[in-house]
């Protein structure tokens, strides 16, 4: 693995060429957006990626070369390859990392890894949400206070239906009176997962510092510990066994 942590950051890329109030506030793109905040980390080598680039840009030889991978989709979930996805999660489950953003909770990936619906309310109403920092000590926290606020964003309300999280990070409450859990922790197989909920695209939120603190921390907790090939290997013994296939037989593996 490399010293530094191989950030690839992906996005449809969709809004941004067809929705000028869209454009207007991320005039080079989403991932692009967040990139440019992700580099600002010395330890962290961001790279991004698109849904309309052969293979969305996830191909096997970029993934073998991404600790962590962020992200973000909303319009075109049904776009994305199912191929594609067999692969994310492949390596998710190998050991690499995979940070999901905002409507990203819709994207097939998510809801593969979750195997739930993943769904939630919603509401677009450019209101004040404030995230409460409910595990401090937490690695993804680090440098953050009790909590941190965005003055404009789209709501997002429980119930949201996921697997109770592994470790809960953040709890959003909404100007409009909603709670909703805001950044959540799982594992799957060897790889780490962070759902963390700011991001509608009208909104200036991957501009906000803090943001920005939240997904560097989270790309460096994400990092592979491990990478561990997927197999299902015939195991010899370490110690010697009675020999008992005369009695039992073996039945060995049905090829199809």
């Amino acid at each position: 693995m490399s010293d530094k942590t191989r950030v690839t950051v992906w996005n449809e890329n969709w809004h941004e060429k067809h929705n000028e109030a869209v454009k207007k506030v991320y005039p080079t793109g989403i991932h692009n957006t967040i990139a440019k905040g992700l580099s600002q980390a010395a330890d962290l080598e961001v790279r991004t990626a698109t849904l309309d680039q052969p293979e969305h840009g996830l191909t096997a030889e970029v993934l073998a070369k991404t600790d962590v991978l962020t992200w973000w989709g909303h319009c075109k979930h049904g776009d994305v390859s199912d191929a594609v996805v067999d692969r994310v999660q492949k390596r998710v489950l190998e050991g690499m990392g995979l940070i999901v953003l905002h409507s990203g909770h819709y994207s097939k990936i998510f809801r593969r890894l979750m195997g739930t619906n993943c769904s939630l309310k919603w509401r677009e109403a450019g209101e004040k949400e404030r995230l409460w920092n409910i595990e401090p000590g937490h690695p993804i926290t680090a440098g953050l206070g009790e909590y941190f606020e965005l003055p404009n964003t789209e709501m997002y309300g429980e119930r949201f239906d996921i697997p109770t999280p592994d470790k809960l990070i953040f709890i959003s409450w909404f100007e409009g009176g909603e709670v909703f859990r805001s950044g959540c922790c799982w594992e799957r197989g060897h790889g780490r997962v962070f759902y963390f909920r700011p991001g509608h695209e009208t909104y200036p939120i991957y501009y906000n510092a803090d943001v920005i603190r939240v997904l560097t921390n989270a790309s460096r907790w994400a990092k592979p510990r491990v990478m561990l090939a997927d197999n299902c290997p015939n195991s010899k013994p370490i110690e010697v066994i009675k020999d008992r296939s005369a009695e039992f037989g073996i039945a060995g593996i049905i090829q199809k």
